[in-house]
């Protein structure tokens, strides 16, 4: 689906969907407590859908072997390896787009260590063994996700066990989250410092009413469109958020010249679109795991700010970026990234005129509902 803006201005009141972070563990956990009725205000997306359906293929008594179609999820993916291994002594995942070409060298160092068999083909990834009590040793540099799928497993373990950090752990308020949720369903975990985590084994999920709240990473394109002179109000939020991304109401009033990516990175194209109509330069760094995520993030960044004319320079880990004071009339590849198709949309509505996104199907990802509240906020949005 190709969509043409006519730039027009943005305002009124927006509520962003519920946090699809908080999505993903309250849904994994409800459905281990046998309650997955009982949360309330659930994401509704793709990624969300992904989850569900892994979670029944790998609770529903099966004599098969269970294969997990996990979309284009990391989160579903690496979050629900350990509970495969765990629950049904492995299986096997499939997936979409890039979502196989996304890291997952901490979980085969961990499986060669345990004699854990694992086997990784195109768009497959079969896994095959059992978890057992002890030390589990992580990178923290590469995926906090590796972290929760270890911490809603090793508790259903017979013995304890250690999570033991071998870097210093970014996106550390993503595995803030993930131990709020659990510590709401029953489940003790020992954080040490985001160094160590000291999970006791035989322990049970147990039935809980949760609500999700909304969701931070998403509000983080409104507070863009925002910062670049559109009067939105934002509501709906937990200003008292685990969610890291809450930073984005903050740099909407004042962006730093600097802006360090490594506990916000889903914030990039939200913060690179308010650096694009900011003076002077902005330099996002510590950025290098964008480049493995549904596109190379600072890539599609990059070229979609050169589309609209904004000058800028990419490098391994970092993205600096001009700002300038007019935005041009062009043409958006979407890159199937959710994230860069809201970003353009959000600048689309200030350029000097109509602007076509390609593939802005992307959204229906996390946010499906992104273009209706774009048009009721006053965009003109035309599929074509």
């Amino acid at each position: 689906m190709d969509i043409r803006i006519t730039p027009h201005p943005l305002s009124g009141e927006v509520t962003p969907p519920p946090s699809k972070s908080l999505s993903h563990r309250a849904l994994i956990a409800a459905a281990l407590a046998g309650c997955e009725e009982r949360i309330g205000n659930l994401a509704r997306s793709q990624d969300i859908a992904a989850t569900r359906r892994c979670m029944e293929a790998l609770l529903t008594p099966s004599d098969g072997f269970p294969v997990l179609d996990c979309g284009e999820s990391g989160s579903t993916l690496r979050f629900l390896i350990p509970l495969a291994l765990v629950l049904r002594g492995g299986a096997k995942f499939t997936g979409r787009g890039r979502l196989m070409e996304r890291p997952m060298e901490p979980y085969f160092a961990i499986f060669r260590e345990k004699n854990i068999h694992f086997e990784k083909n195109g768009g497959e990834l079969t896994v095959t063994g059992q978890l057992t009590p002890g030390d589990y040793r992580l990178p923290g540099d590469v995926s906090s996700q590796f972290i929760t799928g270890l911490l809603y497993a090793l508790p259903l373990l017979a013995g304890s066990s250690r999570i033991l950090m071998t870097s210093a752990l970014q996106s550390r308020e993503y595995v803030t989250m993930t131990l709020e949720v659990l510590r709401k369903y029953g489940i003790t975990v020992k954080n040490e410092s985001f160094q160590r985590f000291a999970v006791p084994g035989d322990q049970k999920y147990v039935p809980t009413d949760l609500t999700v709240e909304a969701d931070w990473s998403q509000a983080g394109f409104w507070y863009a469109a925002r910062a670049l002179g559109h009067p939105l109000e934002i509501t709906g939020l937990e200003p008292n958020s685990p969610q890291g991304d809450r930073i984005a109401a903050a740099y909407s009033e004042a962006l730093p010249d600097t802006v360090d990516l490594s506990q916000i990175p889903d914030l990039l194209p939200p913060l690179a679109a308010m650096a694009a109509a900011k003076a002077g330069e902005t330099r996002f760094v510590n950025a290098a795991r964008l480049r493995m995520k549904e596109s190379d993030r600072i890539a599609t960044t990059a070229n979609m700010l050169r589309a609209f004319g904004v000058p800028c320079q990419e490098g391994p880990d970092f993205l600096n970026v001009t700002g300038r004071e007019k935005l041009r009339s062009c043409t958006v590849d979407g890159a199937n990234d959710h994230r860069i198709v809201m970003a353009a949309a959000i600048l689309a509505a200030c350029a000097d005129g109509p602007v076509t996104i390609l593939g802005a199907e992307a959204v229906n990802k996390s946010y499906p509902t992104f273009f209706d509240e774009y048009r009721r906020l006053g965009g003109i949005a035309d599929v074509l």
